[in-house]
């Protein structure tokens, strides 16, 4: 093997490791400029100030990565679009990977949009992240969300959690203004579901366990929609007691569904209520089988494809289901361009 083979491979074996790729990124269409209209406050942001804060300020944090990208990308589309005053909406992104690519392309998409970009280092959540049913649920930057309070500035007191495979047909300031009363965190309840399902029998049989949700009316909640006061987080040591429940995990096994079990351990029970109008989630069907649901009875002001379908994979191989049509409008991916999501 010749030297410049060496290098070559080494080079490969790289790349591999860190998850990153020589592919390009997809290309998306240039969004529209969307503009306050004059009832909207004029607000000024800027991350330097640690002590500043202006509450007419919306702030949105999701995950950037390539295999999730196109879905965040209409999720900020819809965001802006149904936004009464979107110049006041900003939007923090966190990546782990490829943050100058990531950069370029929000900027040439949404070149009217304030956004920051901050790196989310993988080490913080090495050895704590055990095997679940769905790789994608492995990934460190599905538990990012476990750390916005360290990796936000201060001047950020309250933000908005999104996952990147939803959409918004409504207003975010209605979500956003929301009552948290004395709670940290705020998000759709469903008590009808069967919390036990959420733990496995090795959690249930042992009493430590089990113990920790005694006296608690706990609901499962859905984490790719929250509304979070990032000062009573703080205040509170939050990603502590998540990742006091992680290292748990680590040693005994005690669930199966990723960076959804300690936010059920930590939170369930103490959750101010969202209408579920906010989540409506599970529209990508179940982790193994990704199979067509329908929406849940009543309003919608989101649509959420949490699962294992999402609509543009399902509606890139001509298999989709009748509610990923929704999706599509906000779609802004250059079909010209050939993208493969692993």
């Amino acid at each position: 093997m010749s030297l410049l083979s060496i290098f070559l491979f080494l080079n490969a074996v790289v790349f591999s490791a860190h998850g990153l790729s020589s592919a390009e990124l997809p290309a998306f269409r240039e969004a529209p400029a969307f503009r306050n209209g004059r009832e909207c406050p004029k607000t000024t942001w800027l991350s330097s100030l640690n002590n500043y804060h202006d509450p007419s300020i919306i702030h949105i944090a999701m995950t950037l990565d390539a295999t999730y990208l196109r879905g965040s990308v209409a999720g900020v589309l819809s965001v802006l679009q149904h936004a009464a005053c979107p110049e006041n909406v900003v939007f923090h992104f966190i990546a782990t990977h490829r943050r100058a690519d990531l950069r370029r392309t929000i900027t040439s998409t949404f070149p009217y949009q304030t956004f920051h970009l901050y790196h989310f280092n993988t080490d913080l959540v090495k050895g704590k992240i055990s095997s679940s049913i769905r790789r994608a649920l492995d990934q460190p930057l599905n538990y990012a969300r476990i750390y916005l309070a360290d990796l936000l500035p201060m001047s950020v007191r309250r933000i908005i959690y999104f996952d990147s495979d939803l959409i918004l047909v409504d207003d975010v300031a209605k979500l956003w203004n929301i009552n948290l009363g004395a709670h940290v965190l705020g998000a759709p309840e469903y008590c009808h579901a069967n919390f036990t399902n959420y733990f496995n029998s090795r959690f249930w049989s042992n009493s430590a366990c089990a113990a920790s949700l005694r006296g608690r009316r706990a609901c499962y909640f859905n984490t790719g929609v929250m509304v979070i006061d990032l000062g009573k987080w703080r205040e509170g040591k939050y990603t502590e007691r998540l990742e006091y429940w992680m290292k748990v995990q680590k040693k005994y096994r005690i669930y199966e569904l990723g960076s959804l079990p300690p936010f059920l351990l930590v939170f369930a029970g103490d959750v101010e209520g969202v209408g579920h109008r906010w989540n409506q989630h599970g529209l990508g069907g179940d982790n193994l089988e990704g199979l067509c649901r329908d929406l849940h009875p009543g309003p919608v002001s989101l649509l959420h494809w949490s699962g294992k379908g999402k609509p543009w994979l399902r509606l890139d191989s001509k298999r989709p289901c009748p509610l990923d049509y929704l999706w599509a409008p906000y779609d802004l991916y250059r079909h010209s361009s050939l993208f493969c999501d692993s």
